[in-house]
């Protein structure tokens, strides 16, 4: 990384901490979009969403944008290139996203200035310029703001939570330099008490951060370096990846309710907001977190030194042979266990639809079609990597059993039309389809739901919140105002225990895990005739129902519907086969629902007992246990296998 140009250098923003927004936002909030006719927006304030760590206006050396790195960390002969792979990742496109585009103005519409909270995680370099005062990005520099979570603010971050870091090309070799920034902020009651909700701490001078402690030389001008080992921790990753409302709190009977407006939560406790998503705790709560996991077939970690797989970054940026910089000469800069920066996840289209939406700038600002297509095979390996799934027959029905690899919830993340689901198809011997349960339809990107099993999290409102807004009770995709979670039903990661994820706002809802389980058995009952069962576990970054929503909701701009055109041009999310197989099926004996090899008054009782519901029963595999049921094993009575 460069010191930036004087040419390429802003004015420094030295305000007071918050101070820009406490100025600004009565006469700058009216920007925001007013809701449509008939819904109620919440009159927020910016002291509602006020968050320990540092402020707008806080630094003396303002976020600089990363093409200053690419003059030494991209484009060089070797392997792995931090910026090279940086820039075609969400991260580096996050606030370039037409989906976080569509959904800020969304959020803005429900709650006035809503989507100030939302820039703080993908625009970090903005909001601390002060620039999201009126929820929008209607005030960012072109060149600069749109970075998304970018190289120096990552290298900037300071571990917010007191200790002593080994440090090196600091002035004086102080062997606690961050303690005079956590002092500050403590002194002004600004400093976090722990990690999770944007809640970053960021060094005020341009005073850069990672693992690496052996560098031989400082090759950054005026910028001194730190070792610093919370780069390489997952609770480094929970300032954006474990989110909660602080519009929001928690009441003695565990509902949520608005908080007091025009004035700061009343804990501050995230435990006492409403969870939008929870991945850091999720993984801290797994087994990951506690002792590693090793994989035999090394399926996430690269080269790692030991292949136990312990943090984020072990997964999300594996270690590979590489150069810090590109600089190559050995000894001094090559690294055995480079961690790639590629941050791959689950979102399989966003990144061509930014590139799409960039036009010939594409390549301007580093997001060249190979590089996006790199992207796109990591990110289909990364959710290949993250399941496994195994058939067998139990009887008169298919059992399909799915096992999360990863270290979080499967899948993971905000619920923004992110799903998983299972198509399976019982064969004939000839081939042909006799039965087909959760079929997708790529032309119009419709599933059917009703007879398969999909992973998925749904939240909304509750009835005292939707007639406080004039919005319908019930499952909802406003992300700002949902204060319900009304199912969840996401395989947990292993070393699951329902206390412990109850503990952090993660339990299942409307669903059961057994403690120490982290796999999920779904029964299919086989039809008559079938030979084969094939079954594909898919996965989808977004629903059709989701992308309609951040479309017809929007009455502020066109964000919405330029999303919705990226979204057809570019497949409509087409979902991707996280895992397949198939099984070939020994002829039952159809009626035996328990298995004992006879039908008798057993299997009758099963069958009424779950009489207009689905699974055990469905011997027509309709989907409904039903008179045809009762038909078919009424006429098999009394055989035995």
């Amino acid at each position: 990384m460069t010191t930036p140009s004087a040419t390429r250098r802003r004015p420094l923003l030295r305000v007071a901490a918050a101070g820009i927004l406490a100025v600004l936002v009565p006469s700058l909030l009216a920007l925001s979009g007013a809701p449509p006719r008939g819904q109620q927006q919440l009159p927020a304030t910016a002291t509602d969403f006020l968050q320990p760590g540092t402020q707008p206006g806080m630094l003396d050396f303002p976020i600089f944008d990363s093409f200053n790195c690419t003059f030494c960390h991209s484009d060089y002969s070797i392997e792995v290139a931090p910026y090279d792979t940086w820039v075609a990742s969400l991260k580096g496109q996050s606030a370039r996203d037409p989906v976080w585009h569509a959904a800020l103005a969304i959020a803005n519409q429900d709650v006035l200035g809503g989507g100030e909270t939302c820039i703080r995680c993908h625009a970090p370099g903005a909001w601390l310029d002060g620039l999201s005062f009126d929820g929008t990005t209607d005030h960012f520099d072109p060149l600069i703001h749109f970075d998304g979570v970018n190289c120096n603010f990552c290298h900037r971050v300071v571990n917010p939570v007191p200790g002593k870091l080994p440090a090196y090309g600091y002035p004086g070799g102080d062997p606690e330099p961050d303690t005079p920034i956590l002092t500050a902020l403590a002194k002004q009651g600004l400093l976090p008490t722990g990690f999770g909700n944007a809640r970053y701490v960021v060094d005020p001078d341009d005073v850069r951060r990672s693992t690496a402690d052996d560098v031989p030389m400082n090759l950054h001008g005026s910028a001194a370096l730190i070792a610093s080992p919370f780069h390489g921790s997952g609770e480094f990753c929970a300032s954006c990846h474990d989110v909660s409302n602080p519009l929001l709190m928690r009441t003695k009977d565990g509902r949520y309710e608005l908080a007091p407006l025009g004035e700061p939560h009343p804990t501050q406790d995230p435990r006492d907001m409403f969870p939008e998503q929870r991945t850091y705790s999720e993984w801290r709560m797994s087994e990951f977190a506690t002792t590693g996991v090793v994989f035999e077939d090394h399926r996430f970690g690269g080269n790692h030194p030991t292949g136990v797989i312990s943090s984020c970054q072990d997964c999300h940026m594996p270690r590979q042979v590489g150069y810090a910089c590109g600089f190559e000469f050995k000894p001094f800069f090559e690294r055995p266990h480079m961690p790639q920066h590629s941050f791959a996840g689950g979102n399989t289209w966003v990144l061509e639809a930014v590139r799409l939406s960039l036009g010939d700038e594409a390549d301007f600002f580093g997001l060249t079609k190979e590089r996006v297509e790199e992207s796109k095979a990591r990110t289909l390996q990364m959710l290949r990597n993250a399941a496994d799934m195994e058939l067998s027959q139990q009887g008169g029905d298919l059992r399909v059993r799915v096992i999360n690899q990863s270290g979080h919830k499967l899948p993971t993340g905000y619920p923004e039309g992110r799903r998983m689901w299972l198509n399976v198809r019982f064969l004939d011997a000839k081939g042909q389809i006799v039965r087909e349960h959760g079929r997708y339809d790529f032309k119009t990107a419709d599933l059917v739901t009703s007879d398969t099993k999909v992973y998925e999290a749904k939240h909304g409102l509750d009835e005292e919140l939707a007639a406080t807004t004039g919005l319908p009770a019930g499952k909802s995709f406003h992300l700002a105002l949902n204060n319900v979670v009304f199912s969840d039903n996401r395989i947990p990661p292993r070393g699951f225990t329902n206390k412990g994820f109850e503990s952090v706002q993660a339990e299942p809802v409307g669903y059961h895990y057994e403690d120490g389980q982290y796999w999920d058995d779904t029964d299919f009952p086989i039809p008559a005739g079938a030979a084969r069962a094939v079954v594909v576990l898919y996965f989808q970054t977004s629903s059709k129902e989701y992308i309609e929503f951040l479309r017809d909701a929007n009455v502020t701009n066109d964000r919405g519907d330029v999303l919705y055109d990226l979204w057809e041009q570019l497949g409509k999310s087409a979902p991707v086969d996280m895992e397949a197989a198939e099984l070939l099926l020994t002829p039952g004996l159809v009626g035996d629902l328990n298995g004992d090899g006879m039908v008798n008054g057993a299997d009758l009782g099963l069958l009424l007992g779950n009489w207009g519901g689905s699974g055990l029963g469905d011997l027509d595999g309709n989907g409904i246990v039903g008179g045809a049921d009762l038909s078919i094993l009424l006429g098999n009575w009394g055989a035995t296998r």
